[in-house]
């Protein structure tokens, strides 16, 4: 059911299908299994019928997995973080979008090593081209598409 019906990530998921209708044919046997479960559902944050909408900070449409634009215009406006706690925030945010962007942890490097231990902090030529390497990676995100189940590859 799972494969055919249903895409889940973490606490979300989505009812999907080839066409609308196969997709509105899926939801009574999702909600139905949802309720044999006991799942517990918050119908202020369900949506339906839908064609595209923001879950968890990505832009989820036809059209595949994008970031949220909205989050764009905030990182373009990024100034550097001159403490450690910006930088940990940062990193944690550039984090959660390592779906979008290759090779981040050796992006980040030089990012990372002002967060360890023993170390001063100095904000040097390395760590700004890497901030600004970032930012201009999670600006720029490619798609991403979801796996389709149907496909046979041998």
């Amino acid at each position: 059911m799972v494969e055919e019906s249903i895409e889940i990530f973490m606490e979300d998921f989505s009812v999907v299908g080839g066409s609308f209708d196969n997709c509105f044919g899926n939801l009574p046997q999702v909600l139905k299994r949802s309720e044999e479960t006991n799942l517990v559902l918050n119908w202020k944050k369900c949506h339906f019928i839908v064609k595209e909408g923001i879950v968890l900070g990505h832009k989820i449409s036809e059209d595949g997995i994008e970031v949220d634009k909205a989050k764009i215009e905030v990182i373009i406006k990024l100034p550097p973080p001159i403490t450690v706690k910006g930088v940990r925030s940062f990193l944690g945010h550039a984090g959660f979008y390592r779906r979008f962007i290759k090779d981040l942890s050796k992006v980040a490097s030089p990012m990372c090593k002002l967060l360890e231990k023993e170390t001063k902090f100095v904000f040097n030529d390395s760590s700004l081209k890497a901030f600004e390497c970032l930012k201009e990676k999670l600006t720029s995100a490619p798609l991403c598409y979801t796996p389709y189940f149907q496909m046979n590859i041998r």
